[in-house]
Order: C-alpha cells, then sequence, then structure tokens
C-alpha cells in the first residue's frame, strides 16, 4: 500500500496548527481580562469577534456559540492548507479527498440542521417535493452541494499549483536558453524562476488562497444559516 505525500503534509499541518492553537490559548489564558490586551493576545482576540459576528448575522447567536470554533478552525486550516506551496509543499487542498471531506462535514451540518428544525418526517418528505416523480432530482440535489463545494475549492488550488508548475518550467526554459548564449549547453540552475514567480505567488497562493478559504467558510455559514428559522436566530 502506497501513502500518498499529501498525508505527510496534513499530518505536519494538524501537528503546527495543534500546537500553535494551544499557545495562543495559554497567552490569552494569562491575560489579565480587567486591562487592556497586549501583544499576539490583541490580533487573536480581533479575529475571534469579528469570525463570531460573521456566524452570528448568519445562525443566529445562540448557534453561533457552538458553531463559530468549527468555523475558526475550518479558516485556519484551510487557509494554511491552501499557502503551503509558498514553502515547497504539495497543498492538501489539492487533493479532491481532503476537500470532499471538509465539504461533507460542511453538509452533515446542514443535515443536522435541517433535522433539528424540520424533523425527520419533514427532511424525508423533501425528496418527494413538489411531485413524487422528483425523487431522483431531489436526492441529486441534497448531494450537490457537498459535490460542488469539494470541487470548487480542489479546482482552483489544484489549477494555481499546476499554473505555479508551469511558470517555473518555462523559466527554467528562459534560464538555459541565457546560459546558452554564453556557451553553456547542459544546462544550468533554473535562476530565472525567483525572479519571475514571486509576484504570481502573491496572486495563486496569498491571493487565491485566501479567496478559496473566504467562499468555503462563508458558504458554510450561509447553507447552514438559511435552514435556521428566523425565529430560532433572534432567540
Amino acid at each position: 500500500m502506497t501513502i500518498q505525500s499529501d498525508v505527510y503534509v496534513i499530518i505536519l499541518i494538524t501537528i503546527i496548527l495543534g500546537v500553535f492553537i494551544i499557545l495562543l490559548s495559554k497567552a490569552v489564558d494569562k491575560a489579565n481580562p480587567l486591562e487592556k490586551p497586549k501583544g499576539i493576545v490583541t490580533p487573536i482576540i480581533w479575529l475571534v469577534e469579528m469570525v463570531y459576528r460573521n456566524v452570528t448575522n448568519n445562525v443566529g447567536e445562540r448557534t453561533a456559540q457552538k458553531l463559530t470554533p468549527y468555523i475558526l478552525t475550518l479558516w485556519l486550516y484551510i487557509f494554511v492548507s491552501n499557502i503551503v506551496g509558498l514553502f515547497g509543499l504539495s497543498s492538501p487542498t489539492a487533493n479532491l479527498s481532503v476537500t470532499l471531506l471538509l465539504a461533507f462535514i460542511t453538509w452533515v451540518l446542514i443535515q443536522i440542521v435541517e433535522f433539528k428544525y424540520d424533523g425527520v418526517k419533514a427532511w424525508f418528505h423533501s425528496f418527494l417535493e413538489p411531485l413524487p416523480i422528483m425523487l431522483p432530482m431531489n436526492i441529486i440535489g441534497k448531494f450537490s452541494t457537498m459535490i460542488s463545494m469539494s470541487l470548487r475549492l480542489f479546482g482552483n488550488i489544484l489549477c494555481g499549483g499546476i499554473m505555479m508548475q508551469l511558470v517555473y518550467n518555462f523559466a527554467q526554459v528562459l534560464s538555459n536558453t541565457v546560459a546558452s548564449w554564453f556557451g553553456n549547453t547542459t544546462g544550468v540552475f533554473n535562476f530565472l524562476g525567483p525572479i519571475i514567480a514571486p509576484i504570481l505567488h502573491l496572486y495563486f497562493d496569498l491571493f487565491a488562497g485566501f479567496i478559496q478559504t473566504l467562499v468555503f467558510v462563508t458558504l458554510t455559514m450561509v447553507l447552514i444559516g438559511n435552514d435556521i428559522p428566523d425565529e430560532a436566530k433572534k432567540a
């Protein structure tokens, strides 16, 4: 049995994020709640409050208290996974198995909310609406959210990685061409890659990585919030 290289990257990211979160948690615990936050505690509080407000706006305060930790974890994990290409590692989110699992967790949360507020009977009856003949289409529609979310994240990150690989290959060809002008025909170090690639990394890794994280997390909050009645959101 062959283990994919992405597995080692996933383990590494999990360990790094786990240690990072534990250290930040200890820093917050040591902070004096009666004094103005200082150092690393300030951006942590700002980030948590911002995410909590966004979650509350979509699902209501009661559900936000339970959902916010998951959304924060999702933010950190997907964003870090999206940008690890900057360090020469393969991005876990360029693996469909990873994005499908993340989308599956979101899908399960959506179903839990539907069961809670609509009931089991209404959930099963929704497959027959508006007519029983729509059963096949409704089954596809029930799972389409999970498939589309996973493919959107996977496709964009994979595409970015392929584009950067093409850029480095092109830079290698240019480097060899320039070297041949000086009589070197055996090939040289890709010295043009570090010159051409940084600005493209800024877009394909940082910018696109942030946008895809934002899209996935926003869809998670919105889709869960859509199945929560307005009365429950205001409670």
